[in-house]
């Protein structure tokens, strides 16, 4: 969407071009960032102009991270995804030449900065800190994973509601914990976020890659792929008088179909442009069939179609319940074209985009499937969230040192706020942390 009146924001020198597209999808996202980021085709990571050709198949983390991020900057994620001091000194071999142009992006990560600072801080408080909730979160991955499949089948054997129910909200929760995996190296677990009719490959671009990067700025993909049914950005050249209010009206059915959304944008796109789908996408299809010979011939295709359809839609909408209004969109958080705070680490940005769910920290299958600690995952995202909560007396220590605050909240009032926000149309001229 183009943005006649753009001005330079706090997180780029250059209005993104993947919003100039007719069609907003991951592809075109990083169509666009290869086209902006002055990584002259290669990789760029600070001012260093980097190949890595001959390390895609050999990184540790899987080949898709390397592939995928070809011609881009890659500073931020780099930063984000490596805790160790490993890959910083691995990839001087790889380095070509100094990059000819400035970086579009204006977040820093000083060596003394707020990010840098708790990274080392991280580092040393892992080295003592109990492994055993990361099994914890494969039990309760795997065994959401089970009741997808077993209240799906019960919903067709007995045509039950009830059954129906439970099976989407148990495909629901698969969907998020999966999420848990797919910012980390290739694994099996993180295949069960595609039963969504979603795919994991497609959102490791626009939620790890773009999301997490640039929260809440024009950048931040899931913030344009609701557009224009559910616009957060606080500005009236995009969002009319009308549109603010429809967008209550048409939220609940954007909720419900914004699983089939998905497979039907990139099955679009992969007949008009570039192919980006793959065999995990028939992944979903797996549920009917259990359904149907689960059943042992006592419920029929049309019934198991139905069944799944509507399972799906459940899921879909109790997905978007959860997500929307888990963590980044509220009056008081930053939003693209808001004031901007006169420190610009990176870190203290993510902050700054981020209210947590402080009624959910006291569980951790919650946490899993509710997208919680939210401001340490998008620190750390490769982290296990079940991880997170021992990283507690380190963050508040750091945030204290550099005058900042965790913020927190409940679901209901995240949910009001992100109606307000939706409403909002004037940006927030007090930069966060000012006195």
């Amino acid at each position: 969407m183009v943005i006649e009146s753009w001005k330079q924001s706090g997180i780029a020198t250059k209005f993104p071009s993947y919003r100039n597209s007719a069609l907003v999808t991951a592809h075109s996202w990083q169509q666009g960032k290869r086209q902006d980021d002055e990584a002259e085709g290669l990789w760029r990571i600070y001012d260093g102009i980097y190949d890595f050709t001959e390390f895609i198949d050999k990184h540790p983390g899987g080949a898709f991270w390397i592939r995928e991020t070809k011609g881009t900057d890659i500073t931020e994620a780099f930063e984000a995804h490596h805790l160790s001091s490993a890959p910083e000194k691995m990839i001087g071999k790889y380095k070509v030449r100094e990059a000819a142009k400035p970086r579009i992006y204006t977040l820093t990560l000083d060596e003394h900065g707020f990010y840098k600072t708790l990274k080392k801080r991280v580092q040393e408080k892992l080295k003592s800190t109990d492994k055993s909730p990361k099994r914890k979160s494969d039990f309760i991955h795997l065994a959401l994973i089970l009741a997808t499949y077993l209240f799906g089948l019960l919903s067709a054997k007995y045509d039950s509601l009830l059954a129906l129910v439970l099976g989407g909200v148990a495909l629901c929760w698969t969907v998020i914990v999966s999420h848990n995996y797919f910012h980390r190296r290739d694994n099996w677990q993180m295949y069960a976020f595609n039963l969504g009719m979603m795919n994991v490959c497609s959102w490791r671009i626009s939620h790890a890659m773009s999301h997490h990067i640039y929260p809440n700025s024009y950048l931040d993909l899931e913030l344009s792929m609701f557009e224009p049914l559910l616009c957060w950005v606080p500005n009236a050249h995009i969002k009319s008088q009308a549109l603010r209010y429809i967008s209550w009206i048409t939220e609940p059915i954007a909720y419900a179909i914004a699983f089939f959304i998905q497979m039907g944008t990139r099955i679009y796109y992969s007949l008009r442009n570039t192919n980006v789908m793959y065999w995990h996408d028939l992944l979903p299809l797996s549920i009917p069939l259990v359904m149907y010979y689960g059943s042992a011939g006592t419920a029929c295709w049309l019934l198991c179609l139905r069944q799944w359809l509507a399972m799906t839609s459940i899921a879909s909408f109790a997905f978007c319940v959860i997500g929307l209004n888990a963590a980044h969109h509220d009056p008081e958080i930053y939003h693209e074209g808001d004031a901007n705070r006169e420190d610009r680490d990176w870190g203290l940005f993510q902050v700054d985009t981020i209210i947590d769910r402080g009624d959910l920290k006291w569980s951790q299958f919650l946490v899993l499937t509710h997208f919680g600690d939210h401001v340490l995952h998008h620190l750390f995202p490769t982290l296990d969230h079940g991880l997170l909560p021992s990283l507690y007396p380190v963050l508040y220590e750091t945030l204290d040192e550099f005058k900042c605050q965790l913020r927190e909240c409940n679901h209901i009032e995240h949910i009001i706020g992100q109606h307000k926000q939706l409403l909002r149309i004037e940006p927030n001229p007090r930069p966060p942390g000012a006195a």
